[in-house]
């Protein structure tokens, strides 16, 4: 078997299915990546998360996760990356308003079911009007959904509150 060369795209899943051992380095980086021992997420989640996107859910950089992963599988630590950053806007928008707001989805019931939120996320986007809004909240960054919609041409806004997000999206 060839071995994972561990880089900013690497899904989560693949790297624990190539390292196990490094779950426990995941952890520590971030305390928000214990959900992991949950078999549930780590099914959903873990397969469709990058580790760039991780990083961004977990509040630390990309250049840190990965050479710490790396160091600890044995691979040669990087000092730059080519990694896609997106930027993600935390700054409330002009075109948001509170009235706007066509639908509310929880995601975290969904999650712990071991559902993917992105169908159901992706179906309610296509029913909007135009300044129609719809409203994510999530137990923690939602990264993966997040970096869809902008890659489907949809503006969004990102309310922290408290542990959970408050993901506001809109068309174009």
């Amino acid at each position: 078997m060839e071995q994972l060369i561990i880089s900013p795209k690497t899904k989560i899943h693949d790297l624990l299915e190539a390292y196990p051992e490094l779950e426990d380095i995941l952890i520590q980086a971030a305390p928000q990546f214990r959900k992991l021992k949950n078999p549930l997420l780590r099914k959903t989640i873990a397969r469709v998360t990058t580790l760039s996107q991780a990083a961004v859910i977990g509040g630390i950089k990309v250049e840190a996760l990965i050479n710490a992963l790396r160091e600890s599988a044995g691979q040669q630590t990087l000092e730059t990356y080519s990694a896609d950053e997106t930027s993600y806007n935390y700054e409330k928008p002009g075109w948001y308003s509170s009235d706007a707001i066509r639908k509310k989805i929880e995601i975290s019931d969904m999650l712990n079911a071991g559902e993917q939120p992105l169908h159901e996320v992706l179906s309610d986007l296509k029913e909007l009007k135009d300044e129609e809004i719809l409203e994510i909240i999530a137990p923690f960054l939602p990264a993966p959904l997040i970096d869809k919609t902008i890659s489907l041409g949809y503006r969004h806004w990102i309310r922290q509150n408290g542990a959970e997000f408050d993901i506001f999206v809109t068309k174009s």
